[in-house]
């Protein structure tokens, strides 16, 4: 997925200066965006107070949203560097398309998860004859400086592993969570899982006290140790927890993000994760040359010239802004 932003700002990301040392419970908002030409996300991290959440740089979570009668999420040709996309939907289906040449429609349940490494370039489309509802996330993962050269790769999981205990059932997407290992691939200490509480659940669940943890809900409401949480907000726990408390009146989706605070320093900027202002401008600059032929990021097919441009590079220099606003 895109950051369509026409004017994105230019992060300075990373470092374990701006962690707490302990847990916390900040209640972070999130805002609406427009994905593509018609989908409407709301993006919860980067955002106000938070911006990395161990190696996790951004989180979209979009929907329901009713289709049936609309193209549903049309997102075109468009770059990245430096990154996993991590896509897991609720409802809905996506077809992807990238320039390592995989064309794949998933579905709920399913992990599709791409790494650029040094360029790749896809799409992303609600196929002809879709379901009626679109419901998911979107989240970025950073490569650290030794593996974000990697080949670009594409990778589909149809059957991810989890468990269930009293009130609740989990799935894990990235990494290990409650003795459950994700097939995906990651290259830092990371978790990611789906949370599916039973109305009346009241649950603790396993933490690792050297991660740092985000939590937020894809529909219904829970109490997180006391603390709502309703779609639109993201809830960060900071790191020192071993367990959670966690309850919900009603059933209830979550996604929990956790891992090792990422100490390296990088710059985000639209589509692109590097360590510098002048290797952004490069990637920037490569993927709007390639429009009349490069190798970097590569062609996408079924879609002849359409590709998303890279927007005006920002005015200003990079200034160091840190893990948090």
């Amino acid at each position: 997925m895109s950051n369509t932003d026409r004017r994105p700002a230019a992060r300075e990301l990373g470092g374990r200066a701006q962690t707490p040392g302990g847990p916390v419970l900040d209640l972070l908002p999130g805002k609406q965006v427009l994905l593509g030409e018609s989908t409407v996300v709301r993006r919860l991290l980067p955002t106000l107070g938070r911006r990395m959440v161990g190696a996790w740089a951004f989180v979209d979570h979009y929907g329901p949203d009713d289709i049936a009668t609309g193209p549903g999420m049309q997102v075109p040709p468009h770059p990245h560097t430096g990154l996993q996309t991590v896509s897991w939907l609720l409802e809905g289906e996506v077809q992807h398309r990238d320039s390592v040449g995989s064309d794949l429609r998933f579905g709920p349940g399913e992990l599709a998860l791409m790494t650029a490494g040094q360029g790749i370039a896809h799409s992303e489309q609600s196929p002809a004859g879709h379901p009626r509802y679109l419901h998911g996330a979107q989240l970025w993962v950073v490569l650290p400086e030794a593996d974000r050269s990697v080949p670009a790769a594409f990778e589909h999981h149809p059957t991810l592993p989890g468990f269930t205990s009293d009130g609740l059932a989990a799935t894990v997407l990235m990494g290990s969570f409650g003795g459950a290992e994700s097939p995906g691939r990651a290259y830092t200490p990371l978790m990611g899982a789906d949370l599916h509480l039973t109305a009346g659940a009241d649950v603790e669940i396993p933490l690792e006290p050297d991660f740092e943890y985000a939590l937020l809900t894809s529909s219904g409401a829970a109490r997180v140790d006391d603390t709502p949480l309703t779609p639109g907000a993201m809830l960060y726990l900071g790191t020192g927890r071993r367990t959670l408390r966690l309850r919900a009146a009603e059933a209830t989706r979550l996604l929990l993000l956790g891992g090792e605070p990422f100490e390296e320093r990088i710059v985000m900027w639209w589509n692109f994760v590097g360590r510098s202002g002048e290797e952004i401008s490069g990637f920037a600059e490569q993927w709007d040359a390639e429009s009349r032929g490069g190798d970097r990021f590569g062609a996408v097919a079924g879609w002849d010239d359409v590709r998303m441009p890279a927007p005006p590079l920002p005015s200003m220099p990079l200034k160091p802004r840190g893990r948090v606003r």
